[in-house]
């Protein structure tokens, strides 16, 4: 049972692969289980009593930082914003009211034309035959009634003597009434047969853009009736139209009451903005021009109707321009936000705030305009409240976050 010469611990006779251990080695061996036996208890008690110590306790994140402001009090004009469309001041087509060849094309496509310019020449030439053919019929009526005029004066004078019969000095004066009804119809003819040669000078009728030429020249127009021969349209004034919820009609005429405003108000002091999608503002300015007499029912909208100065031709009719006009015609007192700091819900638009016990609050507001980098906004705000201006993301209604006091963005 002595250690071999090799250096093992393990005596011979307590290894496996002894064949027939005798009885000092079986007992070595059961020594050996049962020292292996207490080592594993006292391990396994040193596991259980270190697995009885305290476990940590779950601790929860810190609420997440946001920035807060109050909302800036301020006494702005409050703005109405709709979205509408530019149409032509004027806009006409130019037809061939006469018959005849086109002799001329008197434009250059697209280009802008004064009022009375000739802009297309339907061969005068007939119609000038016409107007002397008139001059000289209406000759001729004159001329048979200076003669009937002078035989009816004749017999009036006779039959006064009774040297002619009554019914004579009566077939004299109808003679005369007969002619000088002939020298008005006459008259008319001319004047027709005027009317008619003015016609083949197709003119502007007020200045503004012609549109190309529909026909060209040899071509006969007016014979089955009026030919389109181009349009005309007027960019300077233009109109923007755009329609108002009844709604919006309501208060704003509650508005100008409030401020004393006699109704119906003069349109014309009433400015109305506009802008293109392209241009962030609202750089062009004008006036009511009308406003439609009834609410449409189908769609409870009221059509509105400006007219804008357009002398640089920036807009054209058809154009889809943002429109702006002033709910008061006088500043009042408004709360402002940051922009940003406004959501958009099915509800509608909302702000959230923090409350006193700085927990996350989402209140419905109605957005006005734009002044500056502000927000307009009405309803459930006061200028006590904390908006959530930064870390919007981080803010979620009903949970508690830590806020810091910041400057309102765009104030």
């Amino acid at each position: 049972m002595g250690l071999p010469s090799g250096g093992s611990a393990v005596p011979t006779c307590l290894r496996r692969d002894a064949a027939a251990p005798s009885p000092p080695c079986r007992q070595a061996r059961a020594a050996l289980k049962i020292g292996r036996a207490v080592a594993f208890c006292a391990s396994l008690a040193a596991g259980l009593v270190g697995g009885c110590k305290k476990e940590n306790a779950y601790v929860a994140p810190p609420p997440p930082q946001v920035g807060v402001a109050h909302p800036i009090a301020r006494a702005v004009v409050p703005y109405l914003e709709a979205t509408g469309s530019t149409v032509a001041y004027n806009e006409v087509d130019l037809v061939a009211r006469v018959e005849g060849f086109v002799e001329s094309i008197d434009y250059k496509d697209g280009t802008e034309a004064t009022p009375g310019q000739s802009l297309f020449v339907i061969e005068p030439p007939p119609y000038q035959a016409k107007l002397q053919q008139a001059q000289a019929s209406l000759a001729a009526a004159k001329a048979q009634f200076t003669q009937a005029d002078t035989e009816f004066a004749r017999q009036s004078a006779l039959g006064r003597r009774d040297f002619a019969s009554q019914a004579a000095v009566d077939q004299a004066r109808a003679t005369r009434d007969t002619d000088q009804a002939n020298v008005a119809n006459q008259q008319a003819g001319l004047a027709l047969a005027a009317i008619n040669l003015g016609y083949t000078r197709v003119t502007a009728p007020f200045a503004g853009v012609v549109t190309q030429h529909l026909v060209s020249v040899g071509d006969l127009v007016g014979v089955s009736g009026p030919t389109r021969l181009a349009s005309i349209v007027q960019l300077d004034p233009i109109y923007v139209t755009f329609s108002i919820s009844e709604q919006d009609v309501q208060r704003i005429r509650a508005n100008l009451v409030e401020a004393g405003v006699a109704i119906p108000i003069d349109l014309s002091k009433v400015p109305v903005e506009a802008g293109l999608m392209s241009e962030p503002d609202y750089p062009h300015r004008g006036v009511l021009d009308y406003v439609a007499p009834e609410v449409d029912p189908a769609t409870g909208t009221l059509i509105v109707r400006a007219v804008f100065e357009n002398q640089q031709r920036v807009l054209r009719p058809g154009y889809f321009v943002r429109i702006r006009l002033p709910e008061r015609l006088a500043p009042a007192p408004a709360l402002l936000v940051a922009d940003a700091s406004l959501g958009t819900s099915q509800a509608g638009r909302y702000l959230l705030v923090v409350n006193k016990d700085d927990v996350v609050e989402q209140r419905t507001v109605r957005a006005g305009a734009l002044d500056g980098g502000l927000r307009v906004v009405q309803g459930e705000v006061t200028p006590d409240d904390r908006v959530v201006v930064t870390g919007l993301a981080r803010a979620i209604p009903g949970e508690k976050v830590a806020p810091t006091p910041v400057a309102m963005p765009g104030g």
